[in-house]
């Protein structure tokens, strides 16, 4: 794709950019550092600038007041970041699944419903009362239990699992390893024992979410877990029983949520956060990485830190703990001058 072609694509999804430079052919997108001739990259981040100029790179784009080298066309645009997501798809496309058809070797129960050109490999299991909607993309060692849905162009990547009764919206992808609706971690103390609860409930999933690999959402104890529509998570998240994430949230990996939850819209939580069940997340709340959520965190506010607190009180906290072993040595040399202030009042005291 020619740079100017690039520009109508973008402009076809309201971003605005004009090239300073040559009309460049470009065959793939790459990053600066390793770019080549023909391809094409982006600075968004300030950070990074340096590296424009040992780019290799035969184009790339920025905002307005950057200096490229000499024999390197810019594309210029006020959001590079978004401008170089269309120009990804636009030049490399999306993944495109095998087609398999319906494989003779996938075992699927005869009051299953699978819709028109599902795409479902060998060595997939669909069991009773399943329904598979239209042009869904099932990869071998999945299995979809009992009366489970699937919406329509939905993805399942190697040995994903989806438990009884689940619920999936359409253009739901679930990367390899995840398992949805699994039993909760629900045990009553009955005379020094654990007793089982059964989890009657499942687990509804919203249009457009993705999963990333190896995650872990329980189902309900009694309800519903719930995952808005448009929701994106990382790899190995684990999100408790009866937990309510809403729509367009994103979860970075290794984030763990206890049961009970509720997550607002539009929330993101950062790599390696912990949550404590029965609390509430408001609408446009971030919290940071590591952070350990131990109670409410209000609508639009950053929380950071473990407990976690308002990022700013968390930010200086953090350079108080930093300057602890400078107070410390400040302290014990006070606690010195003490010690000789008093020898010297208890010499005075006895003359």
């Amino acid at each position: 794709m020619r740079l100017s072609q690039l520009i109508e694509v973008l402009a076809g999804h309201g971003l605005k950019a004009r090239l300073d430079g040559e009309d460049r052919l470009i065959r793939a997108v790459n990053t600066l550092e390793d770019a080549g001739p023909g391809e094409l990259s982006f600075l968004s981040n300030p950070k990074y600038l340096s590296a424009v100029k040992d780019t290799k790179a035969s184009a790339v784009v920025l905002k307005d007041g950057i200096t490229v080298p000499a024999g390197i066309s810019a594309l210029r645009c006020a959001d590079p970041y978004a401008a170089l997501t269309v120009a990804i798809i636009a030049i490399h496309g999306h993944r495109q699944h095998p087609q398999w058809g319906v494989s003779k070797a996938a075992g699927i129960h005869p009051t299953a419903r699978v819709g028109p050109d599902a795409n479902i490999a060998h060595g997939v299991t669909i069991g009773a009362g399943v329904a598979i909607g239209a042009r869904c993309a099932i990869y071998p060692g999945c299995y979809v239990a009992d009366g489970a849905q699937l919406g329509d162009d939905c993805t399942l990547y190697p040995n994903v699992v989806i438990y009884d009764h689940c619920v999936l919206g359409s253009r739901v992808t679930i990367h390899a390893g995840s398992v949805i609706g699994e039993d909760g971690l629900g045990y009553a103390p009955v005379e020094g024992h654990w007793l089982k609860i059964p989890q009657v409930g499942r687990v509804i999933i919203g249009d457009d979410v993705e999963i990333g690999a190896n995650c872990a959402i329980d189902r309900a104890t009694l309800g519903r877990t719930q995952i808005g529509t448009g929701t994106k998570f990382g790899n190995v998240i684990v999100i408790g029983h009866g937990t309510k994430i809403g729509p367009h949230c994103l979860f970075v990996g290794l984030v763990g949520v206890a049961g009970s939850v509720t997550v607002g819209q539009h929330v993101t939580v950062a790599g390696q956060v912990g949550m404590a069940g029965h609390l509430h997340v408001g609408d446009d709340a971030t919290i940071g990485a590591q952070a350990g959520v131990a109670g409410d965190v209000p609508a639009g506010a950053t929380y950071l830190g473990s407990p976690a607190i308002d990022t700013d009180a968390a930010k200086r906290s953090m350079i108080a703990v930093q300057k602890l072993p400078d107070w410390m040595k400040r302290v014990k040399e006070l606690e010195r001058q003490v010690r000789e202030l008093r020898g010297r009042l208890d010499e005075l005291h006895q003359k």
